[in-house]
């Protein structure tokens, strides 16, 4: 198959649609949009802006090197999640991918220094006190201490952990982890709050992080909720705010964590069950509250802002003053026109690009 013909049929599948339903879109047949994904036949240049535009891509995307491959990739996700929701959330993951790795090859030195993991982590983990004591480890590398952490994604991409965020609609995708060039990527869903989307981070880095390292007595996802409570809310700092034993918690105490430690009052709860401080029956009457409060919806108190992956338009614009790309060419990698790029550079536009799909 020619380059042409693979994004053809990557960006139909992204899109949802059959054959036969973008055939109608363009006013072919159903074996003709075959031929083209095939390589068998070349669309002309008005058919080639007619699907762009019923796929809702940029015709220069049907001529991009193909340089990415997601491997290992990882859902968190419901069971509900379609396949076909699943294609379209890996499309847009990998043109986002692909044009930060462009960036980045502007530069003349890499702008992001690879993810490492410190000498002294095991080979294998066999119990969830092990995964308690990793955690701690890595915030101890990370030079993080017991404080909460207010920039998640910025201490995520400063030690070589690149993130991008899929504004999808599915209520069922919570975020996914892959790896590219044996570096590791994370993915979040940016239409979640941020306490929850900081949970789905840390989870995401769990997996990657736990490849190959757990017994078969630790079931991985509970592993990597385990490592997510744990880094989120270092066990010190929960001994701290709360004692080692507690027989009653208030709802206040929940909103003033929560509000601290960016983490929901569900994932406090549970990380309190897990030190012990509140028995198994306590966390479950607690539980049953929730729901009757209809709080596993909507917690109370005020809403955790949504974290930002601001990365690739800061090296964007370094590269930009510093003359490494011209305009053009930042305006292609930002998916917008030339126009709006020069009226963002004249701060006409106050507000950051959000991502496009292009």
């Amino acid at each position: 198959m020619s380059n042409l013909s693979t994004r053809l049929q990557q960006a139909r599948k992204a899109a949802g649609l059959s054959l036969r339903a973008l055939a109608n879109l363009v006013s072919l047949s159903h074996a003709a949009i075959k031929k083209y994904e095939d390589g068998e036949v070349y669309p002309s240049s008005d058919m080639l802006l007619k699907i762009a535009k019923a796929l809702k891509v940029r015709v220069d995307f049907f001529f991009r090197p193909i340089k990415v491959s997601l491997k290992n990739v990882k859902f968190r996700k419901r069971r509900k999640l379609s396949w076909k929701a699943e294609e379209a959330i890996k499309f847009d993951v990998i043109g986002q991918i692909e044009r930060r790795l462009e960036l980045e090859n502007l530069y003349p030195s890499p702008p992001i220094a690879p993810f490492e993991l410190p000498n002294s982590f095991p080979q294998q983990l066999n119990n969830l006190e092990e995964i308690e004591s990793l955690s701690e480890k890595l915030r101890e590398h990370w030079k993080l201490g017991l404080a909460p952490i207010h920039d998640l994604i910025d201490a995520l991409e400063s030690h070589g952990i690149r993130v991008f965020s899929v504004d999808s609609s599915e209520e069922y995708f919570d975020g996914l982890s892959t790896i590219i060039n044996e570096q590791p990527i994370i993915v979040i869903c940016s239409r979640w709050p941020g306490d929850r989307q900081r949970f789905n981070l840390i989870h995401e880095l769990a997996h990657y992080i736990f490849n190959n390292r757990l017994s078969s007595e630790l079931e991985e996802e509970q592993a990597c909720n385990r490592f997510a409570g744990a880094f989120l809310f270092p066990k010190e700092a929960v001994f701290q705010a709360m004692g080692k034993e507690r027989r009653a918690i208030e709802w206040q105490e929940l909103i003033f964590l929560k509000e601290q430690f960016q983490l929901s009052m569900g994932a406090i709860c549970y990380r309190l069950k897990d030190l012990k401080i509140i028995q198994d029956s306590y966390y479950k009457s607690l539980m049953i509250q929730f729901r009757q409060k209809g709080w596993h919806r909507k917690e109370p108190g005020v809403a955790i802002p949504s974290e930002k992956a601001h990365t690739f338009n800061q090296m964007l614009f370094h590269a930009l003053g510093e003359e490494l790309i011209g305009e053009s060419k930042a305006a292609e990698l930002l998916c917008c026109s030339l126009n709006q790029l020069k009226a963002f550079r004249q701060v006409q536009k106050p507000h950051a690009f959000t991502h496009q799909s292009c």
